[in-house]
């Protein structure tokens, strides 16, 4: 056998009659599959059918782009929302951060005109401390540190007080700064009065910020849960008539000869952040004033014009002597 050349190609219409003869055919064979397909439609069909049995085929080869189209929008959804969530999380945080600073201005606000309205109604001589400082526990000193101190005018001993009732008097004073010793603190003493009953006593603190103790109340004394107490101005130290407690409970006395009863102070001893510093009592301990001085009336006062005499009574002429007749 011999080997076909490689280069020996046999060309599809050659030269002569036979080659003639096939591009007829081909020619006359195209001619009626173009009629045959415009009449009959059946070459749509057939392209139809094919296209139903290649669809699975293109649709599987298209399935590696799809994911990784899939995969590139999903990143770049995560990345966007993520970017959302970040910034929505930094408005929702500035938005409650400005909500809080709002309400705590208006607590504030509440707070001051409360003092103020307290002020007016004392007419005293005050002076608006904030708190800086606080010292609580069971086994320290009650005690408070304002913004004030004796540059301000501040001295040892003055009282304190809230919008709500006696918070405590002032024991350690420095340039710029005071310690306030509260009302519960154990070595803190208030003189008060039963607002209902007008009974004086006095109340101690307990060493905690919701208790006072009155010791020494007569066993015989008309005294009740929910009496009000309010300071009894003796001692001239707290102002009279100021609110400190409200008795909570009444009880036997240790000792069996007085009664004793629990107190729950007026003042916001563990949450005040202003407070007033009073500089004079309301009913200060002195001699009383001085007596107007009587005299003309002041249209005649700076008169040029002499005061009229003040008009006598005329001297009485002795009586004559009776003369002896002889």
């Amino acid at each position: 056998m011999m080997a076909i050349s490689a280069n020996n190609t046999t060309p599809l219409f050659g030269e002569g009659a036979s080659s003639t003869l096939r591009l007829v055919v081909y020619l006359v064979a195209a001619i009626a599959l173009m009629i045959a397909d415009r009449r009959g439609g059946w070459l749509e069909r057939l392209r139809a059918n094919t296209g139903v049995v290649v669809e699975p085929v293109w649709r599987l080869a298209a399935v590696p782009a799809q994911w990784a189209r899939s995969a590139r929008i999903a990143l770049a959804d995560r990345h966007e929302l993520s970017e959302q969530n970040a910034e929505l999380s930094r408005q929702l945080l500035l938005a409650q951060t400005r909500l809080r600073r709002v309400e705590a201005v208006q607590e504030q606000n509440q707070r001051l005109q409360e003092l103020l309205a307290v002020q007016k109604t004392l007419g005293l001589s005050v002076q608006l401390a904030k708190v800086i400082d606080i010292d609580f526990g069971p086994y320290r000193r009650q005690t408070i540190v304002l913004d004030l101190g004796s540059d301000n005018g501040v001295k040892v001993g003055q009282p304190v007080i809230d919008a709500r009732g006696l918070v405590g008097q002032i024991a350690e004073v420095r340039p710029h700064s005071c310690t306030v010793l509260l009302i519960s603190d154990k070595s803190h003493a208030v003189p008060v009065r039963i607002e209902r009953t007008g009974l004086r006593t006095i109340a101690r603190g307990t060493g905690a910020l919701d208790t006072l103790e009155l010791p020494s109340i007569p066993t015989s004394a008309d005294v009740k849960p929910g009496d009000k107490l309010v300071t009894s101005g003796l001692g001239g130290r707290f102002p009279a008539d100021f609110p400190v407690g409200v008795i909570r409970s009444v009880g036997n006395g240790a000792s069996g000869m007085f009664a004793s009863a629990v107190a729950t102070p007026d003042a916001a001893l563990d949450r005040s952040a202003e407070v007033l510093v009073l500089h004079e009592l309301a009913n200060p301990v002195g001699p009383p004033a001085p007596a107007e001085e009587f005299g003309p009336p002041v249209s005649l006062k700076g008169s040029d014009e002499p005061a009229p005499p003040v008009a006598t009574a005329p001297a009485s002429e002795p009586e004559p002597t009776p003369v002896e007749e002889r």
